[in-house]
């Protein structure tokens, strides 16, 4: 007889406001390059990441990778700035 052990199921972490601000700002500092104490909630993610139309998907992209969020068109016009991005993830985040 085969004995196949089988992992208990993996409670699922739910990322507070604080975590997700912190990561955030980590990953996008790290992935675009910029100094992380230049990321305020305030502050306009296109002016602060310096991001063109192109660099627009590679955010996205990010996002979607590291919160398992994808953002539509749509609502992507409606992101200026990061607490408007931290409100979308903690909105929509799985």
């Amino acid at each position: 007889m085969i004995s196949l052990k089988v992992a208990p199921p993996q409670k699922k972490t739910i990322m507070t406001r604080e975590d997700i601000i912190k990561k955030v700002n980590s990953t996008l500092a790290e992935e675009f390059e910029v100094d992380e104490s230049k990321i305020s909630p305030e502050g306009a993610i296109k002016d602060v990441l310096s991001l063109d139309s192109l660099s627009l998907v590679d955010l996205v992209a990010v996002v979607n990778y590291t919160f398992k969020v994808k953002i539509p068109t749509e609502d992507l016009r409606k992101i200026e700035t990061f607490n408007d991005l931290y409100d979308y993830i903690e909105q929509h985040a799985k």
